[in-house]
């Protein structure tokens, strides 16, 4: 039986991150102010919690809402380990920079910045409530030289 090949919408991009959080309002305070998002939308639901929010940079964003108990919570909690299974990596302008800015506001460096073979400078580290997060100069939409 034949099966047409899915194909993505065409919209500025087609994969989206999700994350939970335990203090939600926390970490979108400090995902703008350390890693330079940008709220798109934040909305909050009849506790004050974080029902939903969606947090851009460049033509990326990423989605959050507050841990909790609910069909799509029980699949996606906030780290309890040092393992995860998945992390957003992220191209930025200025690598150093965006390197010291991290660690300066308390960012977990779990991998230092370092040139990579396959082209461009990158790092990885965690943010204070414990998601993996990947920087880098590497661009895999441009030719590296």
């Amino acid at each position: 039986m034949y099966h047409a090949m899915p194909t993505p919408k065409d919209t500025i991009s087609t994969v989206i991150p999700t994350m939970r959080y335990n203090d939600a309002k926390a970490a979108i305070d400090w995902l703008c102010d350390t890693f330079g998002f940008t709220r798109h939308l934040v909305v909050e639901d009849d506790a004050g919690n974080i029902a939903h929010a969606q947090l851009r940079f460049g033509n990326g964003i990423i989605m959050l809402g507050s841990a909790r108990d609910d069909e799509f919570g029980r699949m996606q909690r906030p780290p309890t380990s040092d393992a995860v299974t998945q992390s957003p990596y992220i191209i930025v302008s200025d690598i150093d920079e965006h390197h010291a800015r991290a660690k300066s506001a308390g960012a977990t460096i779990t991998i230092e910045i370092k040139d990579e073979d396959y082209g461009g400078r990158v790092y990885s580290c965690r943010d204070p409530q414990g998601q993996l997060w990947n920087f880098g100069s590497y661009d895999p939409w441009q030719t590296q030289n």
